[in-house]
């Protein structure tokens, strides 16, 4: 009896070890939100919304029925010579 209760015992401590590695690894794998320029075309100019991160650029751009855009990582925003 006293080999089998440490046998489930043990077997519990390895899963509950094993979960809490992979949760942790998991956890860490997530890239952070990065902030980038997000430039949105619409009536034949560039213009850049500002500094945002992807998720705000794609709404905001959806939001403002930008014709197309696209997010630059870690860059600021440069309107010069672009009509902008």
């Amino acid at each position: 009896m006293r080999g089998a209760a440490r046998a489930i015992l043990g077997a519990g401590f390895s899963a509950a070890l094993t979960l809490g590695v992979l949760g942790a690894a998991a956890s860490s794998t997530e890239e952070p939100l990065l902030d980038g320029a997000c430039y949105c075309r619409a009536e034949g100019g560039l213009h850049c919304l500002g500094v945002l991160t992807k998720p705000e650029c794609d709404k905001r751009c959806s939001e403002a029925l930008c014709d197309d855009w696209f997010w630059l990582e870690r860059r600021a925003c440069w309107n010069w010579g672009y009509g902008g």
